[in-house]
């Protein structure tokens, strides 16, 4: 990933600097932190969680149900913290050699604050729901290690748009549903409205990155690029959720990833990205079958 001279793509990161010096938030203080829970509230859209419909749902009292919803988000959460940490290194290897005049570039450190911003809000929501911050599990911590060195250019930007389009559908959803807790429908506003921007310089910093690459030169790009849509959709809710509602983690991953409700609701966040990803030349037919595992290509 490489920030370069483009013409043309300076104003896009000019407009971004200003939105960002108009419309930012600070979770210190936009949060209410000593809130206590509404009873009776979810924590999520409930038609959203990886349960939803099965027998094991079924199974569930509402009580168990809204306890689950609490863990799953958190879940959620800790990845996309994860997520976040791994996009930071990225930025900064390329700001290391970048000029510190360009506007791409001090967008790209703009983009480093928010997102450190986004990692501490969203762990403290954890904090203060109560829960564990499960993460992603370690041997998939370990292939982001790897990724970090493997991604540059179209794959480092396509890898950027999956971590982030498809939550920010969700999470645009969640921030208007009266169901859902007060404080995750605040953390998610946040989370929308500095995201956009994100997601405005990632979609141009991979259009650019695109051009000229010859034909081996993309069949990597696409291949490391369906790797990271299955790895990341795959690791969003962590088996270890299901225990706090006294469910077996093996049995209720298996029901959740067989799911077709869930998957469905995989496929309808990343309805927005994959085309965008598609037009860039990004998903390889090579690749289907990785992405149909995803979930996020029906």
């Amino acid at each position: 990933m490489t920030l370069v001279d483009v013409p043309g793509a300076a104003p896009v990161a000019d407009r971004l600097l200003r939105s960002t010096a108009r419309q930012s938030y600070d979770p210190e203080v936009d949060l209410d932190w000593s809130a206590p829970p509404v009873p009776g509230l979810w924590w999520m859209q409930p038609e959203r969680m990886s349960l939803y419909g099965t027998p094991l749902w079924r199974r569930l009292s509402e009580e168990q149900r809204i306890t689950l919803s609490a863990h799953e988000i958190a879940s959620i959460a800790s990845v996309g913290i994860w997520f976040e940490v791994v996009l930071m290194q990225l930025l900064l290897r390329d700001v290391y050699t970048a000029d510190p005049r360009d506007p791409r570039t001090q967008f790209a450190l703009t983009e480093v604050g928010d997102e450190t911003r986004h990692t501490v809000m969203f762990g403290r929501a954890i904090a203060a729901m109560g829960v564990p911050a499960y993460g992603p599990r370690p041997r998939i911590k370990r292939i982001g290690r790897v990724g970090q060195l493997a991604l540059h250019g179209p794959s480092a930007y396509a890898s950027i748009l999956i971590g982030e389009e498809p939550v920010d559908r969700w999470q645009r959803e969640l921030m208007r549903d009266e169901r859902v807790q007060p404080l995750t429908r605040m953390v998610a506003r946040i989370h929308v409205v500095e995201e956009a921007r994100h997601v405005t310089f990632a979609r141009d910093e991979l259009t650019q990155a695109v051009r000229g690459l010859t034909r081996a030169q993309r069949a990597w790009h696409q291949a490391l690029t369906a790797q990271v849509g299955y790895v990341t959709m795959r690791s969003l809710v962590h088996p270890d959720v299901y225990a706090a509602v006294g469910l077996d983690p093996a049995e209720a991953r298996r029901q959740a990833l067989g799911n077709e409700h869930y998957r469905e609701t995989i496929a309808w966040m990343g309805e927005k990205v994959m085309p965008v990803l598609d037009e860039a030349g990004m998903v390889g037919r090579a690749q289907h079958k990785t992405w149909r595992a995803s979930f996020l290509m029906r």
